[in-house]
């Protein structure tokens, strides 16, 4: 089945979905950003057990338990090296792993937030367009909600504007 995704603004940390995506480096350790924000409100013990399965390859993904959060999983997407920087490549490599770990186990939803817009520096319209495409053309399994959540109202209109390009109603 084909996947349309759905376009949240605020707190990644506070869905109730079966996984929430971070934006990792491929050491996974837990910096700022929607990293920090999930280690804050989900438990340090997410970081204990990402790092613990890292380092992993750029544009890959595994999952760890979510702590204290709403979510079952977190899957943390090789988004960046230790340069902390990414591309929109990256990106969309790093969002078809992680829809496909998804799949992998079994979840129903997923909420992915905007890769390597923070200190990874990418532009949002970029980041906006791989991350939609790259989820369009997943074929997925079990997956039946994916959830773009982003953080204010320039995240928002990028990735709306993603949503309802050429040929899309609004």
């Amino acid at each position: 089945m084909r996947l349309e995704p759905e376009l949240v603004e605020g707190d990644i940390a506070r869905l109730e979905v079966d996984a929430i995506a971070n934006a990792a480096n491929d050491h996974l350790w837990m910096g700022s950003g929607v990293a920090g924000a999930i280690k804050r409100a989900g438990g340090e013990e997410i970081e204990r057990e990402a790092i613990a399965r890292g380092p992993i390859p750029l544009g890959s993904a595994v999952a760890t338990g979510a702590g204290r959060l709403p979510a079952r999983y977190v899957i943390h997407g090789a988004v960046m090296g230790q340069d902390l920087r990414t591309s929109a490549e990256l990106v969309r490599r790093t969002t078809e792993s992680c829809v496909e770990l998804a799949d992998e186990l079994g979840l129903g939803s997923l909420a992915l937030p905007a890769f390597g817009t923070g200190v990874g520096g990418l532009p949002l319209a970029e980041c906006a367009r791989a991350m939609v495409g790259a989820v369009r053309a997943h074929e997925s399994r079990t997956l039946e909600r994916v959830v773009l959540c982003v953080f204010g109202p320039e995240a928002e209109r990028a990735f709306r504007e993603a949503l309802t390009g050429p040929g899309r109603a609004p």
